[in-house]
């Protein structure tokens, strides 16, 4: 196995070439969690695994709580299924909790503080109410409780990780949140050691190849329990050693397969590159800096075979859709034209034409 045939394999395992999935929760059971602080971009992480859906589609499975946009894994925002989100919140909650205590230290944002925040809030919301945040923080104030200087975003932090909060249905443009328990009333949790093994499962699963670094990385979980996650399911996934490095990989897809023309405009912070601590594989001739910086930007990019050959960016105009896009290198006609059919597709999903405005190459 090459670094090539771990790029490609990872298109079948993450359901971005040949998936059979029907639904947005479909696939977020596969998947686990997948990387949303970037709303719009998250809905075309699940569209380009989803052949022929659309943004309404997906918004519409968010908006009635099938999927849950959160906190979860680290401390960033996370879309999952709620048939997963209990087990997968207790599991993690705690390791995100303590890595964000300084944070709250230095906010003032105290234990008992907290609290009393996430009492108002949990009865703001309560009886089906979706709020702004906006909203939120003017009842806290009321309250005589200050939300400035980032306090706001670390209160509705807490009562995401509290199990209190998570995404509410939009309203207009903008975000909301609701009570989780009304939004996925149907409690799933397991025992720890059972919950560690899930999260392993699901994640080589649907990101192998990968190693026991890549899924420490994604899953936020400190070394030994990441060692020990894997230790109970290795012996389900196939292991290959590629200089230093163990990867895991499951049976069920190729190990290599050439795809005739295989490219795709993937979004911004896609599980195809942020679910890996090492993402060398899918640059080859290096790039990387273009495609994601040094403090956690990840660019919308165009992958061939595998490779990221370039980033692309979108610009919405009434109808249209207009696509930039910035080459790592010179393509060919024939990928030009999949470029080109790949941004008409992702046109599609938003329901506009697609207008390709300017190619560089960098």
């Amino acid at each position: 196995m090459t670094l090539s045939d771990i790029a490609n394999s990872r298109l079948h395992s993450q359901q971005i070439a040949g998936t059979k999935l029907k639904t947005p929760k479909e696939v977020l059971a596969c998947m686990g969690a997948m990387q949303a602080q970037d709303y719009q971009m998250a809905k075309w992480a699940i569209g380009v695994r989803l052949p022929g859906s659309t943004d309404k589609l997906i918004e519409t499975a968010i908006d009635k709580g099938e999927i849950i946009r959160t906190h979860l894994l680290r401390p960033t925002w996370h879309l999952v299924s709620a048939d997963d989100i209990y087990w997968m919140l207790e599991l993690t909650a705690p390791h995100i909790r303590s890595a964000m205590k300084a944070f709250a230290k230095d906010l003032g944002l105290t234990d008992k503080v907290v609290l009393r925040c996430l009492k108002i809030i949990e009865k703001a919301l309560s009886d089906g109410k979706h709020l702004t945040r906006e909203e939120l923080m003017g009842m806290l104030n009321k309250a005589k409780i200050s939300t400035e200087s980032f306090r706001s975003t670390h209160i509705m932090f807490h009562a995401e990780i509290n199990g209190i909060v998570c995404n509410g249905a939009r309203n207009g443009k903008n975000n909301t949140y609701a009570l989780l328990a009304e939004r996925a009333p149907k409690k799933k949790t397991f025992a720890r050691e059972e919950a560690l093994a899930m999260l392993a499962q699901r994640y080589f699963s649907s990101h192998g190849p990968a190693t026991i670094s890549d899924f420490r990385w994604w899953s936020g979980l400190p070394a030994n329990d990441a060692r020990a996650a894997l230790e109970m399911v290795k012996s389900k996934f196939i292991s290959e050693k590629i200089g230093e490095e163990i990867y895991w990989f499951s049976d069920s897809f190729p190990i290599s397969k050439n795809d005739k023309s295989s490219v795709y405009l993937l979004p911004a912070f896609d599980e195809f590159l942020i679910s890996y601590k090492d993402r060398s594989a899918s640059f080859p001739h290096g790039n990387h800096k273009m495609a994601f910086t040094s403090n956690g930007i990840f660019r919308p990019v165009i992958v061939i075979d595998g490779h990221v050959t370039g980033i692309w960016k979108r610009t919405i105009k009434n109808e249209k859709v207009s696509i930039e896009t910035e080459l790592f290198r010179k393509h060919s006609k024939v990928e030009i034209t999949a470029i080109n059919k790949s941004a008409a597709g992702f046109a599609t999903f938003l329901n506009k034409k697609a207008e390709m405005t300017k190619t560089s190459i960098s």
